[in-house]
């Protein structure tokens, strides 16, 4: 069972092998929904909005909202700053967080309503478990960012967790908190394999915040393997990447 939604400003594909309810997969949708309205910095009814309007207290926060940023703050630390939830204008953005720790929560959930074989893919963030409906391992394929119908390296993760940042889809939506007028045009974009989303996705945000740095902070970082593009199209992958991409 296949299905997508637009949920949280992008498409979040849930494919279920097991015979999952229908119930059950509209349950983690309904799981994005609720995480959405919570963490939004779109929606003005959102809590983090009040936050940001000063509206909620610190001691008020819900567990969710403590929980991310608390995660913020960690990473915020292993990656000397280049992690940063706080904008340009004072207020606070845990976006960079909030989609890795959800997708892993997603898959939790998943995983104990029975599932033994899914694949979640929001935003190009992926978890998967088991194997897809062929009785294959998951397979995740890395866009051109050039040529974003084009596959240039197809990986199998084999259970770990996936995540791109980059600047081809969204355009410039990240910055460097240590120089935030410089132009992070040196690379394009950069895949990070972990241990699950949730790690792979927050440290993608601050390696690509380093620009052609980034690929060295991946490989200092244990469990952690990665694939930057840069904006001549060459690509650069740490040094055990490779074990990925042979089934």
């Amino acid at each position: 069972m296949r299905e997508t939604h637009s949920i949280m400003g992008m498409p979040i594909t849930i494919e279920v092998v097991d015979d999952a309810s229908t119930a059950a997969i509209e349950s983690i949708f309904s799981y994005f929904h609720e995480i959405d309205e919570r963490f939004s910095t779109y929606k003005d009814t959102s809590e983090i909005s009040k936050i940001n309007r000063g509206e909620i207290s610190e001691d008020r926060y819900s567990p969710q909202m403590q929980e991310v940023f608390t995660i913020a703050s960690r990473t915020k630390a292993q990656t000397d700053g280049y992690f940063n939830m706080e904008r340009l204008d004072g207020t606070l953005d845990p976006s960079g967080i909030v989609k890795g720790w959800a997708i892993h929560n997603a898959a939790k959930r998943l995983q104990a309503s029975g599932c033994k074989d899914f694949y979640i893919d929001a935003g190009g963030d992926i978890a998967m478990q088991g194997k897809d409906s062929n009785g294959n391992e998951w397979s995740v394929g890395i866009r051109n960012p050039f040529k974003q119908d084009e596959i240039v390296k197809v990986v199998y993760p084999k259970g770990l967790g996936v995540a791109t940042s980059g600047s081809y889809l969204r355009g410039a939506h990240i910055y460097d908190p240590h120089d935030p007028s410089r132009s992070l045009d040196e690379i394009v974009s950069i895949t990070v394999i972990g241990s699950d989303v949730l790690e792979a996705d927050r440290f993608a945000t601050a390696a690509f915040a380093m620009g052609r740095n980034g690929i060295q902070f991946i490989e200092r970082i244990e469990n952690l393997e990665g694939y930057m593009i840069d904006k001549n199209g060459t690509a650069t992958m740490t040094t055990n990447f490779e074990k990925f991409i042979n089934v």
